[in-house]
């Protein structure tokens, strides 16, 4: 069945009323990569008009794409009669559109989704092999997939973060704690931690009020923050007064040297504490444990041993660091509450 030349008329106008209104990128090339349709979104974000591209090449309108992902699924389309998804993830923006002239000034493309597909024609017809090129605007799923991931890292630094302090909270130091007992005991490195009390602490809260020890406890861990500084090490309030370093592949020497600087640093704040049993500045007492994990050996045990050396650092007189194994030394205060 012929068609009538009035209802060609209304089809042709029919489709070119769709190219206008389609709200993506099309592009159709002949056999030799020409241009033989630019429709008016590309005339609006390519910023040129279908005459002056009309029959001009891909490779002539875009040099820096020849053999490029897009060159070679165009490719594959006219000589393999092949269809293409062009990966987004790892060509977001390939071609030059802009989604208006401000934009287009600063170099700032739209996200894109490109499928390149082989134009299927009726076999009576003397046309040689066509290929479309579908270009969508996803600029603005990719904004909300950003903001997505952006509100998913904040929700997990809340729930990893302390409330108080900002630093890593109990169940940010159990997670590190698993995961850098499990690496020590598969190379056999030691693995040190150093369990870190603030001393009268108690007295603090209740002659400066809940406010100022509040603020004393950022202070603290801010300072503790500071001695750390390698990516795997790490500092969590682990409950109240109470802090947890975690040292992978440290030795007993070198977890004393931290422990030191720790307790140092804390005494260079100058924190004023005329209720102390110690100093009249607010100071800390540190447990330490070193081991290379074995098959013998869980983290409680570690925890346990790191909490005796704590207790032993008070009931030597606070302000002191005690490493688990070290012979006790007579007290030199009253034993902490």
């Amino acid at each position: 069945m012929i068609a009538s030349d009035s209802s060609l008329e209304v089809q042709l106008a029919l489709l070119n009323s769709v190219l206008k209104a389609a709200r993506v990128g099309m592009i159709v090339l002949d056999s030799q990569e020409r241009v033989v349709l630019w429709n008016q979104w590309m005339e609006q974000h390519a910023f040129c008009s279908s005459e002056s591209v009309f029959g001009k090449s891909f490779v002539e309108l875009y040099p820096e794409l020849t053999n490029g992902r897009a060159h070679n699924a165009i490719k594959g389309a006219l000589k393999d009669n092949f269809a293409s998804l062009i990966s987004q993830t790892l060509n977001k923006a390939p071609f030059p559109l802009f989604a208006n002239a401000d934009d287009r000034l600063v170099g700032t493309r739209i996200q894109q989704a490109v499928q390149v597909m082989p134009i299927d024609l009726p076999s009576h017809l003397p046309l040689q092999q066509h290929c479309l090129i579908q270009i969508t605007d996803v600029s603005m799923a990719v904004a909300r997939e950003k903001q997505l991931r952006d509100l998913a890292m904040e929700l997990q630094g809340q729930i990893f973060a302390d409330g108080l302090t900002g630093i890593p909270n109990r169940r940010r130091f159990d997670e590190h704690m698993e995961g850098e007992f499990r690496r020590a005991k598969r190379a056999s490195t030691p693995l040190s931690l150093i369990m870190i009390d603030v001393d009268s602490f108690k007295d603090y809260n209740d002659n400066y009020g809940h406010q100022k020890g509040d603020e004393c406890l950022i202070l603290i861990a801010a300072a503790l923050s500071r001695i750390l500084g390698r990516p795997c090490d790490l500092v969590a309030r682990y409950g109240g007064e109470e802090f947890m370093a975690v040292l992978p592949n440290t030795n007993a020497d070198g977890a004393l040297v931290f422990a030191e600087s720790m307790r140092n640093e804390i005494a260079s704040l100058a924190i004023e504490h005329a209720y102390s049993k110690v100093a009249p500045h607010v100071t800390i007492s540190l447990g330490v444990i070193t081991q290379i994990p074995s098959h013998n050996t869980a983290i409680p045990h570690l925890i346990g041993a790191a909490d005796r050396a704590l207790y032993q650092a008070k009931r030597n007189g606070r302000n002191c660091v005690v490493v688990h194994g070290d012979k006790p030394k007579t007290a030199a205060s009253p034993a902490a509450a």
